[in-house]
């Protein structure tokens, strides 16, 4: 990450705004280069830009990764109109601290054998680029705007967008 003091502010802000979302649609590059999008279940976003999720260390997202480590993150909140999509780098691991760290009873659907189970692995994900855009207001005052720039043909009046390079 550059040093730059609103980089890090920029990044801060980042992770502020998919904190509280959930799943993040993970695509990734298949062998013959078809792009493939999956939900993954958000386990821990830190403060340098790198982003953990469980999988199947067997997986044919971990084959993907193990061919071509870019990767996408999408993130939708539609009710609060923020979408977020992210680029960087995605590494396979299995650390068995970090899977200590961010276990949680939930994640025994996907590895009934616990935190020792043979087939559980972590993808970590660098940012390297960011973009989001984020509207506060509600869909009637999103609309309202739509349907008066449509009427004046003055541009409509959106949230923020912004894009953010680490």
């Amino acid at each position: 990450m550059q040093n730059d003091p609103n980089t890090k502010e920029n990044l801060r802000k980042l992770l502020d705004k998919i904190k509280d979302v959930k799943i993040a649609m993970m695509t990734t590059v298949d062998d013959d280069g078809t792009l493939r999008s999956r939900p993954m279940k958000n386990q821990q976003a830190e403060a340098d830009g790198d982003i953990w999720f469980f999988t199947g260390y067997e997986s044919g997202k971990s084959h993907e990764i193990k061919h071509d480590a870019h990767v996408n993150l999408s993130y939708a909140n539609p009710d609060d109109n923020l979408y977020v999509s992210i680029s960087g780098k995605a590494q396979l691991l299995r650390d068995q601290q970090k899977i200590n760290e961010l276990w949680s009873s939930d994640m025994k659907a996907w590895f009934p054998e616990g935190k020792e189970d043979k087939n559980i692995g972590l993808i970590r994900v660098r940012i390297d680029k960011a973009e989001y855009w984020d509207t506060p207001s509600n869909t009637m005052v999103t609309l309202f705007g739509m349907a008066k720039a449509a009427i004046t043909g003055e541009p409509a009046k959106g949230g923020e967008n912004k894009k953010i390079n680490l």
